[in-house]
């Protein structure tokens, strides 16, 4: 068998198209949270909290050096602060997410897998007519 046919059946398989399609819906929801976290949330949360841009809180361990002539030569060293406390906001939410995703698969799992309820038993009618027709058998 050639190369390429064996990576065309691996990559055709059903699980490996599910997991790039997973990876791709996967980047583009990221995209959507980190948006949904930088532009709705935090604003309205650094407004409250006296006019706060999140993405400016940093911690400078550096100060930049500054030429004569008023041309940064060496950038700062900072921590940004402010930044990873938004991308741990993005993490939450969409760890949130996808939790809520999988436990609603695990939920319709679970309902696939119940077993069916037992047959009621028959009733007496039944038993007698089948106990006739086995007699009537012999």
């Amino acid at each position: 068998m050639s190369v390429v046919k064996e990576f065309r059946d691996f990559a055709m398989r059903g699980n490996v198209v599910d997991l790039a399609v997973g990876v791709v819906i996967g980047g583009a929801f990221g995209k959507i949270v980190s948006s949904l976290v930088s532009d709705v949330i935090m604003p309205p949360i650094g407004l409250a909290l006296g006019g706060v841009n999140f993405t400016d809180i940093k911690l400078t361990l550096k100060d930049a050096v500054v030429d004569a002539a008023g041309a940064v030569t060496t950038p700062a060293v900072t921590l940004n602060i402010g930044t990873f406390g938004q991308t741990i906001l993005d993490f939450t939410i969409i760890a949130f997410a996808i939790f809520m995703i999988v436990k609603g698969m695990n939920k319709m799992k679970k309902k696939e897998e119940e077993a069916p309820a037992a047959p009621p038993a028959p009733s007496n009618e039944e038993v007698l007519l089948t106990q006739i027709r086995d007699l009537l058998k012999k």
